[in-house]
């Protein structure tokens, strides 16, 4: 554990001091989510002028799943997103081979190896857009209902990060990701909401097979309305489900790899 922890630390500085090597696309970056951040508040804001409810939620509980979900979007996008931007890259081209032979998790080199430090500024920035929202919540929110749902929300980075890979890692045989990427793109707009606007087979594929649920929208009702075995299960399912999923699939695209040495 204490080498993994050295090794990302190792990342850290190399991430940043690359950053900051090209500052006017890292601050280009910083503006551009910046406007996407004010443009999901503004869509739901302007929204509310004309419904009065969405999924049970009000706009106070609206603001606060938006807020989630653009706090969990920038640590996904701070941890993980650049990593499985180049992934099809390395397997395709053989690069992939560099990482096969250190002495650690070759998915945990290849998962985590590129922090990206424009993101963890948007992340504060996102952060700071989170507490706002709670803060000015009507309702007292209790200091340990907030850090639960905090929790919950990076367990729900987590379940993206490996529904994400679920889509990128048939590029061992497809020799090709993009196809599925643009799907997972696609499938993902149904995290942006709340899950029980959804119907039937739709409400229930999100909380199971394909669980986008319980990434931002099983968390905001927890917190407002409670933990519940219609929330928790789910939940609490999907979360070692997903990575056992996922790492099925790496350890099989691993036998299927076709090296730059073949």
């Amino acid at each position: 554990m204490k080498r993994y922890l050295r090794l990302y630390l190792h990342f850290l500085r190399f991430s940043f001091s690359r950053a900051m090597e090209f500052r006017v696309d890292f601050f280009f970056r910083i503006v551009m989510d910046c406007a996407f951040y004010v443009t999901n508040l503004a869509f739901f804001h302007i929204l509310f002028q004309h419904i009065g409810g969405l999924g049970g939620f009000g706009i106070d509980e609206v603001y606060v799943f938006v807020a989630g979900y653009l706090f969990a979007d920038a640590v996904h996008m701070t941890l993980f997103s650049n990593n499985t931007w180049w992934l099809p890259f390395l397997i395709n081209k053989g690069d992939l081979d560099y990482y096969l032979i250190r002495p650690v998790s070759t998915l945990f080199f290849v998962s985590l190896r590129d922090f990206a430090a424009n993101s963890f500024l948007n992340l504060i920035i996102a952060a700071g857009i989170l507490f706002w929202a709670m803060l000015r919540h009507p309702a007292d929110l209790a200091a340990s209902s907030i850090a639960v749902h905090i929790a919950l929300l990076l367990v729900g980075v987590f379940i993206t990060w490996n529904l994400h890979m679920w889509f990128i890692l048939p590029v061992f045989w497809l020799h090709t990701s993009t196809g599925l990427r643009q799907l997972f793109f696609a499938l993902e707009v149904f995290s942006e909401r709340p899950h029980k606007i959804y119907r039937g087979v739709v409400g229930k594929l999100l909380l199971s097979i394909l669980p986008l649920a319980c990434v931002i929208s099983v968390p905001t009702y927890i917190l407002f309305e409670g933990a519940s075995w219609e929330l928790v299960v789910p939940l609490a399912v999907a979360t070692p489900m997903v990575f056992l999923v996922t790492l099925v699939i790496w350890n099989r695209g691993l036998k299927a790899y076709a090296s730059a040495s073949s």
